[in-house]
């Protein structure tokens, strides 16, 4: 299985990068690629930097990586309740080359932030919308309050039940 992970977020010390990371590394057997927003940074998106712009070749490489992967974990960085700019606009690119951006993969959507809610808003949002960009979400977890459930030396989950459920929902990608 060939799994494609990255946080929906452009920060060089992303917690949700730390999550995806760890996450991924519990599917057993899997070959992952780990993509960083950061080598996919465009103009924002407008009608008119489309026709001047066509469709940018960081944007069509990033639906490639999407092609060519048997399933996809995400993990939401929430900025105002919503999600970051830097995600938002390379799925907006990317959804002008194919509407159905996630092309019919299996998807494993995370959240987490510093505070107890866990970006659970943001998660919310990109589980209800993913079905309309072709995307199956098979499950979905908000790991709150980031620093007292995450042990970033090892890079692990230390909380064991919100462990359990990490594996249980990665899992679900086989």
């Amino acid at each position: 299985m060939k799994l494609l992970a990255f946080a929906a977020s452009s920060s060089k010390t992303s917690i949700n990068k730390q999550l995806v990371v760890y996450a991924s590394t519990l599917l057993e057997g899997a070959e992952v690629e780990i993509l960083d927003l950061n080598d996919y940074e465009l103009p924002l998106y407008s009608v008119d930097k489309e026709q001047e712009l066509g469709h940018p070749p960081l944007a069509q490489a990033f639906i490639a990586k999407i092609a060519a992967s048997d399933g996809i974990i995400i993990s939401f960085a929430e900025h105002n309740g919503s999600y970051t700019a830097a995600y938002k606009n390379l799925f907006d690119w990317c959804s002008r080359i194919n509407p159905k951006v996630f092309q019919d993969k299996s998807l494993v959507l995370l959240s987490t932030s510093p505070g107890p809610r866990g970006a659970s808003t943001v998660l919310a949002t990109a589980v209800n919308s993913a079905p309309y960009f072709a995307g199956h979400v098979k499950a979905s977890l908000s790991v709150p309050s980031f620093y007292d459930n995450f042990d970033v030396e090892s890079g692990v989950l230390k909380d064991q039940n919100l462990n359990l459920q990490l594996v249980d929902a990665v899992n679900n990608l086989k």
